[in-house]
């Protein structure tokens, strides 16, 4: 199976699973609508297809791989529906849709967010086929990737960072927390549920690693030459919020070697998995040449 298989497979599965979560609750109407709007709105759904190709890849399968994908996707959306706040990013637009704040106004959209983290860590929690081990690893490495040592303290680092000239060692930094934490999870999240070696966990964290580096740079790069429309959000917004991004420290060019560097690294690294590789190195290919 390619990587356009393994995407047209599963993810319509992504979307139901996700809406049937959230239709299980029993919460107001206004919060409901909200949390099913930014879930809904579309997105690469790039964080669970990482796990289940991780899973898929280690020759494994397990009947709740996709809640823990959905779980990861509500972490990410959350992020996304804060990111987006006008005290924040204070933008207007996201996945081509008008941003959930302008929608259903901001405190609706805050709680939104907090009720999708929240609501993560419980489905996590309430996994009937992984063992009480497994299920602490995921809950710990998830409160550390989406937390203050991983996401959050990324963004903090990111709103520190404007109207400044960042290092290039501090900018990665910010990526590295920003972008790449949950970006890793995903990967070892797969892992966990696969039942991966030690060695095998440690090539999947040097993989994720450079992944995010790499994704983000792209990002970096498609702010400077991508439109909005191509985007789904405002184009050159790094640029009028003065962040230090891989262009502007390093010319494009130079930002273009440094993607092409991180990505050759997250490939190397997973040669040191048995058996396939096919679907990681697809999605390398595809964080690399993405045009939103």
């Amino acid at each position: 199976m390619n990587l356009t298989q393994f995407q047209a497979h599963y993810e319509p599965l992504i979307q139901k699973e996700l809406a049937e979560l959230i239709d299980a609750l029993s919460i107001p109407a206004s919060l409901k609508e909200s949390m099913h709007y930014s879930l809904q709105a579309g997105g690469k759904r790039i964080r669970p297809i990482l796990l289940l190709a991780v899973l898929h890849e280690l020759g494994g399968e397990h009947p709740e791989a996709l809640k823990v994908a959905a779980a990861i996707e509500m972490i990410h959306t959350y992020s996304l529906i804060h990111d987006d706040l006008p005290s924040m990013d204070n933008d207007d637009l996201r996945r081509g849709m008008p941003t959930n704040h302008k929608v259903f106004g901001e405190a609706v959209a805050i709680l939104a967010g907090d009720a999708l983290i929240t609501y993560s860590f419980g489905v996590v929690a309430r996994l009937q086929h992984v063992s009480s081990d497994d299920k602490v690893r995921l809950i710990d490495l998830m409160s550390v990737s989406a937390g203050a040592e991983g996401m959050v303290g990324g963004q903090v680092l990111d709103i520190e960072g404007e109207e400044k000239k960042l290092t290039l060692a501090e900018l990665e930094q910010v990526h590295r927390l920003k972008t790449g934490a949950l970006l890793t999870y995903s990967i070892l999240a797969g892992a966990i549920l696969g039942k991966a070696t030690p060695e095998e966990m440690l090539a999947l964290s040097r993989f994720g690693e450079h992944l995010g580096l790499a994704f983000q740079i792209q990002d970096d790069i498609l702010d400077v030459t991508g439109t909005s429309q191509e985007l789904g959000k405002t184009a050159g917004k790094d640029e009028s919020s003065e962040k230090s991004t891989y262009p502007s420290l390093l010319t494009l060019p130079k930002a273009k070697e440094k993607l092409d560097y991180h990505a050759a690294e997250a490939l190397q690294a997973i040669q040191a998995l048995g058996g396939e590789k096919g679907l990681l190195e697809e999605l390398t290919a595809l964080i690399v040449k993405r045009k939103n």
